[in-house]
């Protein structure tokens, strides 16, 4: 394992430890990084940028049966089972860059979402979600990225995914014709997975969302996406 460049400010150093959640020295997590950076010393925005695509588009989004247990939010998990949803996908991102000495954070908050199918907004009891993205520290600032909806799953739902570049903000959702996701309310910024927040907040917004097992009922969010409609001449 190639450890993580250490020219971070001093202040900053502790958000590039793993924690329980951003359990970034496992195997799992390990495995999914080598499989995405070539050279670990290389230039940090770049392999940020490596791996916000990889964690987007190699980590199928779904709703639907994630687990939201404490051994089912934590990084490793997600980068085993390639699936998951904003809350398991970002904290992929966030351990993931970390490991590469990196410093990260989780955001959470309360989004209009038009990622969701008639049935999933029935299931939700409306179209406003509780959401999880992440925050990195490159070149001296602060920069939110959410590599959550994958390219796949954009094209179902007529959406553009959201690009990152690892200098701009990753964050307000393209969709249809120029609409955004639309950002209701900030729950601030944390070291790890705050997991009784998390849960207490799904709870709260979403109570027929969740089984008591802590797992989302079942469908499938491809299956559920309206069909493009058919061209005549």
């Amino acid at each position: 394992m190639t450890e993580p460049m250490t020219d971070v400010p001093s202040s900053l150093t502790a958000l590039t430890a793993p924690t329980e959640f951003l359990d970034y020295e496992s195997e799992a997590v390990q495995t999914f990084i080598d499989d995405v950076v070539d050279d670990r010393s290389a230039d940090r925005r770049a392999n940020a940028v490596k791996l916000y695509y990889a964690v987007r588009d190699t980590v199928h989004y779904e709703v639907y049966g994630a687990d939201l247990s404490r051994e089912g939010l934590k990084a490793s998990h997600t980068a085993t089972v390639k699936s998951g949803f904003c809350l398991h996908k970002s904290a992929l991102f966030a351990a993931a860059v970390r490991a590469l000495g990196i410093p990260s954070r989780l955001v959470y908050g309360d989004v209009r979402n038009h990622l969701a199918s008639p049935r999933l907004i029935e299931h939700i009891g409306g179209d406003v979600f509780f959401h999880g993205l992440t925050q990195i520290h490159l070149e001296g600032r602060w920069v939110k990225a959410t590599p959550v909806f994958n390219k796949l799953l954009c094209r179902l739902y007529a959406m553009q995914p959201l690009e990152f570049d690892g200098r701009a903000d990753s964050l307000y959702h393209p969709h249809g014709s120029g609409g955004a996701m639309e950002f209701l309310r900030d729950h601030g910024a944390f070291d790890d997975l705050p997991y009784e927040f998390v849960m207490a907040s799904m709870r709260s917004a979403h109570p027929r969302f969740l089984e008591g097992t802590g797992t989302v009922s079942g469908g499938s969010l491809a299956s559920e996406a309206a069909p493009p409609p058919v061209l005549t001449r």
